[in-house]
């Protein structure tokens, strides 16, 4: 749909969904993963773009940012699509330009005035395996090739990991002791076969129910765990890891994020990595999140709900997760916008149905995606759980700033 139809539909899709948009599934291949086959799409359908594509392995969720999968990436690939009921007829049009048209009304004078954009978005990240030890770029090192840095973290939902992958650890930064010479040898030795990175880093188990915080210039290999994943509003990277399960990583992967001029030098992909943060003998400690309630337990149960900050170390986002009881009618406030994912459970929320869907076709549109503007946030959002014995769980991210991230 051309962008002057798609924005002039922005403001009756808020008014028809009472300040709540609803979003179709934005499913991405990665040409350098094995799908886990744990993000509900149909079977048939993780190949559905081609082999040169890939596998389905991600669904990107509340993202107005492109993804960047190289020269066959699709048209919009990575990018959210509001759903409209146009006089009977269900029609799509970009998250992205719906913020663009609407400013505050939707995303908050705050987040508006400070980014005119929404600055972040989540993902599902779904892999057979574990990945490369990577890096992320700060700012500074991203705004080289003109994009932005990308701090993330993860929690593993109960509801996706009915197993665990083939390798439910990630390793993250490097052992304490490690020299910088150490990593130049790895990385020149990157084109020789297995250049061994992960033998100078050490891994940590993964758990379902927890999650990590990942600020940028941290080395990380993310394990096969399925994994909701808020990020900002970038999709940068270098792959510093050549061998992953007898897999080859492409020399390309780790000049990924390196300006033209610099490619060859080792010295400043060493550069990109903040050392403190790679050697913290207290990573456990400082990266490691259990959930936190929002409000003493027995409150909240009391009113029949439960909400838990899930990733909560970062500025740059924030997220929670919520369970409505069964049979329950509640209604949660927030003082920010934010995108949900359904995980479990059915209902109402607010106009809408509400459904978590067992199998997914690629294209077919669902009922477990919506995008909550920050006035509807802060009026509060009523939702009923239609069952009498399944909660209603959803995941909620947030942009920077969350006023209500006080911990």
């Amino acid at each position: 749909m051309e962008t002057l139809n798609a924005t002039s539909l922005a403001e009756k899709a808020l008014e028809q969904g009472k300040g709540i948009l609803r979003l179709a599934p934005t499913w991405v291949p990665r040409s350098f993963c094995v799908p886990g086959r744990r993000i509900k799409l149909h079977p048939d359908d993780y190949y559905v773009l081609g082999g040169k594509r890939g596998g389905i392995d991600e669904r990107w969720l509340s993202s107005t940012t492109p993804a960047k999968n190289g020269p066959l990436t699709g048209e919009n690939e990575g990018l959210s699509q509001i759903v409209f009921n146009d006089g009977g007829k269900e029609v799509q049009f970009l998250l992205r330009d719906a913020v663009a048209e609407l400013k505050g009304e939707l995303i908050g004078e705050r987040l508006w005035n400070e980014y005119q954009s929404w600055p972040m978005y989540s993902k599902f990240f779904d892999n057979m395996g574990p990945l490369p030890h990577h890096v992320h770029h700060n700012d500074e090192h991203a705004a080289k090739i003109g994009q932005l840095g990308k701090p993330e973290a993860y929690y593993f939902p109960p509801q996706l990991n009915n197993h665990g992958g083939d390798f439910p650890y990630t390793f993250f930064g490097l052992t304490p002791g490690t020299t910088k010479e150490q990593v130049l040898e790895c990385l020149k030795n990157f084109t020789k076969g297995d250049n061994k990175i992960t033998n100078i880093s050490q891994a940590y188990r993964l758990e379902p129910g927890t999650g990590w915080d990942v600020p940028p210039g941290l080395l990380h290999a993310p394990g096969s765990l399925c994994t909701y994943e808020p990020q900002k509003a970038s999709d940068v990277f270098a792959m510093y890891q050549s061998l992953v399960n007898e897999a080859i990583i492409d020399e390309d992967l780790l000049w990924n994020g390196t300006p033209p001029e610099e490619r060859g030098n080792f010295d400043q992909l060493v550069e990109v990595l903040d050392w403190d943060l790679n050697l913290d003998p207290n990573m456990m400690q400082n990266r490691f999140m259990r959930p936190k309630p929002v409000r003493p337990v027995a409150e909240m149960e009391a009113e029949g709900y439960l909400e838990t900050w899930i990733c909560y170390k970062n500025e740059a986002f924030s997220a929670k997760e919520l369970t409505v009881l069964p049979g329950q009618t509640v209604t949660i406030r927030d003082s920010a916008a934010y995108g949900l994912i359904m995980m479990q459970g059915r209902g109402t929320m607010g106009v809408w149905e509400i459904e978590t869907p067992a199998l997914i076709r690629y294209g077919q549109l669902t009922n477990d995606e919506f995008f909550v503007s920050e006035n509807a946030a802060r009026e509060g959002v009523t939702i009923t759980n239609a069952s009498q014995t399944d909660p209603i769980v959803m995941l909620k991210h947030f942009g920077p700033g969350n006023p209500d991230l006080v911990l």
